[in-house]
C-alpha cells in the first residue's frame, strides 16, 4: 500500500488555534466580504469536494507551472478561501509525489498571499492512482498497446487525474486503507461488459486482471478532537467514451456500487485493501463519501440506479441536498439540452456542454446517517453577485465546490 500523509510544520500550534487563525487570515486577504461563506455554527466541520481539472498534457508540467505562477491556480484558490471548507478533497490534481499538492496550497491557497499568513491545512493526503499505469494489455481490443486507455485507468501518464486531501485535522496514516489494486472480478455480481452478440468484451484472461477503481478508493481517517472521521474518496471514470458494450458505465457503476457495499457491509464484506486487509466499514462508524462520482442520480448518461441507491441508503444521510442559485440561472440562460433535465437544477455541480449533456449533478458530500447536517451549497453564485473578474474565476474548471457542514455525534449529544 503506498500513500503519503504530509504533516507542515507548526502543526502542534495550529491545531489549538484554527477557529481563531482562520478568519483573521481572511480578514487580510483581498477577498469581498459578501463572496465569503460564513460558518454559522462554530461546532460544526465544513467538508468539501472540488474537481479542479487541475492537471496537464504531461508529467511534471503541473508542477513547473505551479512554481512559475499559474493563473488557473489563483482563480481555484480564491474559490477555496471563499469557502474555506476544514476538509477538502480535490480531484484532478496530477499525483506526482504529493509536489504539486503541496505547491498549490503553499504557494495559492494562503488567505493573505505567499507566507504572509500561517498554513491553513497542515495535513494533506496523496494516494497512488490506477491512471495513466500502462496495464500491459489490450484493452481497447484496437491491437496495440501502451495507449492511455490500455492503462488501469485512462490517462496519458502515470498520476494524471490524482486525487488529494486537505485537511485542518490529522490524518491517522496508520490506519488509511486504499483500494487501488482491488480487482473488478472480485466484487459479487460485478457487472462484467458484454458485447452485442452476447459474448463477453474482455477475455477471461484480461478480465481476471482488471482492477476496479480508474483512480483508487480511497478510506481516510481523519482523528477531528478526539472522534474518528472516515473520508471515502473516490472519482470514478466517466460512463460515456465507449461503445455499445458500455464498459464504462458499467464500471462507473460498480465502482460507486463499491462504496455503498464498503458502509453496509460492515466487516463481513468482500473489499480487500491493498494491504490485505479483507472487511468494509466497521458498524457506528461516522464517514462522509466525497467525490467527483460522475453520476447524476435522473439525466445524463449513466446507470442512474445505483446513485439513487447510495443516495437512498439507510447509512447514508441524503435528507439535505446542497444547492445555487447560480445553477438554477445558468440553465435558464444556456438552455439546450439543460431545458430537458427532469431534475431540479439547483443540485446541478457541473457547467457542462449545453449541448450535451447539459449541466449535471456529480459530485457530491454524502455524510453517514448519524452525523447531522446544519447547511450545505453548491457555490455557484448568481452573475448579479460576481464582478468581470469573478466571472473568469468561475471558468476555471467546469465543476462547482460542493460543502456541507456537518456536526458529529458526540457534539451534538454535548450540547
Amino acid at each position: 500500500m503506498k500513500f503519503r500523509c504530509i504533516p507542515y510544520l507548526g502543526v502542534a500550534v495550529l491545531a489549538s488555534c484554527f477557529h481563531e487563525v482562520i478568519p483573521r487570515a481572511l480578514a487580510d486577504s483581498t477577498e469581498s466580504p459578501q463572496a465569503v461563506v460564513v460558518k454559522l455554527n462554530k461546532d460544526a466541520i465544513r467538508i468539501a469536494t472540488f474537481n479542479v481539472s487541475l492537471y496537464r498534457k504531461q508529467l511534471g508540467q503541473l508542477a513547473k507551472d505551479l512554481e512559475a505562477g499559474d493563473r488557473q491556480a489563483e482563480q481555484l484558490a480564491k474559490i477555496i478561501r471563499r469557502v474555506n471548507p476544514d476538509i477538502i478533497l480535490f480531484n484532478e490534481i496530477d499525483d506526482d509525489g504529493g509536489k504539486s499538492a503541496r505547491l498549490f496550497r503553499d504557494r495559492y491557497l494562503h488567505a493573505g498571499g505567499i507566507d504572509k499568513t500561517p498554513q491553513a491545512w497542515p495535513f494533506i493526503f496523496t494516494p497512488s492512482v490506477n491512471t495513466g499505469v500502462d496495464s500491459g494489455l489490450d484493452l481497447d481490443g484496437n491491437d496495440k498497446l501502451g495507449t492511455a486507455v490500455d492503462c488501469w485507468g485512462y490517462g496519458e501518464y502515470p498520476g494524471q487525474y490524482g486525487l488529494a486531501v486537505l485537511s485542518r485535522y490529522p490524518i491517522d496514516e496508520t490506519q488509511v486503507r486504499t483500494f487501488q489494486k482491488f480487482l473488478w472480478s472480485e466484487m459479487p455480481m460485478a457487472m462484467r461488459p458484454e458485447n452485442v452478440d452476447g459474448s463477453y468484451y474482455w477475455s477471461d484472461s484480461i478480465w481476471k486482471q482488471l482492477r476496479l477503481s480508474s483512480k483508487t478508493h480511497a478510506d481516510v481517517v481523519v482523528n477531528v478532537d478526539g472522534e474518528r472521521l472516515h473520508l471515502l474518496v473516490s472519482h470514478p471514470t466517466p460512463p460515456v467514451f465507449d461503445g455499445p458494450e458500455d464498459r464504462n458505465g458499467y464500471r462507473n457503476h460498480d465502482e460507486i456500487r463499491f462504496w455503498k457495499d464498503y458502509v453496509e457491509s460492515s466487516t463481513e464484506g468482500y473489499h480487500v485493501d491493498d494491504a490485505g486487509t479483507k472487511g468494509g466499514l466497521a458498524e457506528q462508524s461516522c464517514f462522509v463519501i466525497l467525490g467527483d462520482l460522475n453520476a447524476d442520480p435522473i439525466d445524463g448518461s449513466g446507470i442512474h440506479e445505483v446513485i439513487q441507491g447510495l443516495l437512498t441508503s439507510q447509512q447514508v444521510n441524503s435528507r439535505v441536498t446542497p444547492r445555487s442559485d447560480g445553477a438554477v440561472e445558468a440553465a435558464k440562460v444556456q438552455g439546450k439540452q439543460n431545458v430537458t433535465h427532469k431534475a431540479d437544477a439547483a443540485n446541478d455541480t457541473g457547467d457542462f456542454n449545453d449541448g450535451n449533456p447539459g449541466n449535471l449533478r456529480c459530485d457530491f458530500v454524502l455524510p453517514s446517517a448519524d452525523l447531522s447536517v446544519v447547511d450545505s451549497g453548491v457555490y455557484w453564485p448568481s452573475s448579479k453577485g460576481l464582478s468581470p473578474d469573478d466571472k473568469k474565476m468561475m471558468d476555471a474548471t467546469d465543476h462547482r465546490i460542493v460543502w456541507i457542514d456537518v456536526v458529529l455525534p458526540s457534539e451534538t449529544t454535548s450540547r
